[in-house]
């Protein structure tokens, strides 16, 4: 599982012309799902999630983390992470799991950070999506599971 987190002052994402989700200060996370991943890759990225210190205290240092702030997520799905474009020019997703697999992951991921107190807003699983957001920083990183 990959969740790219990008450190946000404020992000949206619009559904057939309808924001379906809107924070302030947080982060956008694009969430991708491979065949492999379980309950187990999810709880190892909510941890990372809710407790990575990449936001600034008050001497500039990245020390304090999404808890610490009172930030919210807006979670994207994002089957692309998984994409290959090694070879050719048409990446495969042959990596990406199955929509109903990713979809199950994706809302466990959500729900556990809000049973962690995270405000959470999410786009629309499988839909067509314009997200907005200003980058903070910038800062983005990607978090993977299964990676010793």
């Amino acid at each position: 599982m990959k969740v790219v987190l990008q450190r946000v002052k404020e992000a949206s994402v619009t559904v057939d012309n309808q924001v379906v989700g809107q924070i302030e200060n947080g982060y956008v996370a694009l969430v991708g799902v491979t065949h492999e991943d379980t309950e187990e890759d999810v709880n190892y990225l909510v941890n990372k999630t809710i407790n990575l210190r990449i936001f600034e205290d008050e001497n500039q240092k990245m020390n304090l983390s999404l808890k610490d702030v009172g930030g919210s997520v807006l979670s994207i799905s994002q089957f692309t992470l998984y994409g290959d474009a090694r070879k050719g020019r048409r990446p495969n997703f042959m990596k990406a799991a199955k929509p109903d697999v990713a979809e199950n992951l994706y809302e466990q991921y959500n729900q556990k950070l809000r049973a962690e107190g995270i405000n959470v807003q999410t786009g629309q699983f499988g839909a067509t999506m314009n997200v907005s957001l200003t980058n903070n920083g910038p800062v983005t990183m990607i978090l993977e599971s299964g990676i010793e």
